[in-house]
């Protein structure tokens, strides 16, 4: 039995209500030894005061030393064990504007980039050139063909668009193009199996990124494209079969309403600030028993290596928490997908912070004071994986009946 079949057998409805607020990449590490980490050098009063009435622990999102991408960072959360499946950023950024994929689909999420007159890429975002601007590029390859294959690329947000090859004998088994880093070329697309599918595929796509460098190689900033996450639709079972939740997705970047969409939660359009989310879960709350509310720039901050700037996204968070709790959540659970350490410029292994609050039924430590790693090291819930969240929110959520006789 899987845990996902256990779920099923052992959740059942009930009253009460959930809130999940992800502050994406919301771990960090100090930038001198024995020095805070982001999250513990912010202001926090109202997160500090939660970590007291409630619970603390350290969450592996995919397994220790893994550092995840956001995709299996949320699939864990959600309770979906994310070494079991497997979602590219393609099949992601897709659903998450609209786009209905098809058995014969294959995406990829792609990046704008700029490189220089050698093809060195010197910045893999293009200077996060504008969604306005983003659909003017795309406008310039949109129209690119390929034989024996139908093409849709759309624009997402900011510098990314999707691509979508759609037609028969096409292979997800292919490699990103994006390095990584700057100083480097994009890389070629090569197959990752040895199957006639994978190598057409293949074919297909450097034909169409040739096309696109021909196109935009005079623009700029955004004068080259990355591509990442080739990935199909998995197929996944329905979050609200399993946990027997009637969830709403509060998110604004099409990503993370791509995976919310996947599992079968409902999308909350036309948001595209905190404000927005905070209106949104007022207006919703009747209507909906678990609430994913998703906040992006505590990633992106830590992405752009600004200690001091993912310190002020954190407060921002803070700052809302009493609007939050005006709702009267009977849960609510405070983490991330990931740590971005604003040192390290990327995602990574650490575990990420968790603050789990239910008035009424959870173990509190009179030695912590206040939400930070160090804090969560005391914390009473210890460590453990990203995909058994959901065990401990539906059983704190009183939405759990007894295992056995």
């Amino acid at each position: 039995m899987t845990d996902l079949d256990l779920m099923k057998t052992l959740t059942q409805k009930a009253d009460t209500k959930i809130i999940l607020l992800v502050m994406d990449g919301l771990g960090g590490l100090p930038r001198e030894v024995g020095g805070p980490t982001e999250l513990e050098a912010a202001d926090t009063p109202n997160l500090d005061r939660l970590a007291r009435e409630g619970m603390l622990g350290l969450m592996h999102p995919v397994g220790i030393g893994i550092s995840p991408g956001s995709g299996p960072g949320h699939l864990g959360l959600f309770g979906y064990d994310p070494l079991k499946y497997l979602i590219g950023r393609g099949v992601l950024e897709a659903v998450g504007i609209g786009l209905t994929l098809t058995d014969q689909d294959v995406a990829a999420r792609g990046n704008f980039c700029t490189v220089d007159q050698d093809g060195i890429i010197t910045d893999r975002r293009a200077g996060r050139i504008s969604t306005e601007e983003c659909a003017r590029m795309v406008g310039l390859i949109e129209e690119i063909t390929l034989p024996g294959v139908d093409l849709i690329v759309k624009p997402v947000r900011d510098y990314r668009f999707v691509l979508i090859l759609r037609g028969p004998g096409l292979s997800q088994s292919l490699n990103e193009t994006d390095p990584q880093k700057t100083g480097l070329r994009p890389l070629t697309v090569v197959p990752e199996e040895n199957s006639d599918a994978a190598r057409r595929t293949a074919d297909l796509v450097n034909q169409w990124v040739e096309k696109v460098r021909e196109r935009i190689r005079d623009q700029h900033p955004a004068n080259m494209v990355t591509l990442r996450g080739w990935s199909t639709e998995p197929g996944l079972p329905s979050f609200q079969d399993v946990f027997k939740l009637n969830a709403a997705a509060l998110a604004v970047y099409p990503m993370y309403k791509g995976l919310a969409s996947l599992v079968g939660m409902t999308l909350i359009q036309g948001l595209t600030n905190l404000e927005d989310q905070l209106e949104a879960l007022r207006k919703v709350w009747d209507a909906h028993d678990f609430f994913f509310v998703h906040y992006k720039y505590t990633d992106s901050r830590g992405e752009d290596g600004d200690f001091g700037a993912k310190v002020k996204e954190i407060e921002k968070v803070d700052f809302i928490i009493p609007r939050i709790l005006e709702q009267k959540p009977d849960v609510l659970v405070v983490t991330g997908d990931h740590s971005t350490p604003a040192v390290l410029k990327s995602h990574s292994w650490h575990p990420v912070p968790l603050l789990f609050w239910a008035p009424g039924v959870t173990r509190s430590n009179p030695d912590v004071q206040g939400f930070g790693e160090s804090q969560c090291l005391r914390g009473t819930l210890g460590q453990f994986n990203g995909k058994d969240l959901m065990k401990l929110i539906t059983a704190y959520g009183k939405r759990q009946a007894k295992y056995g006789a």
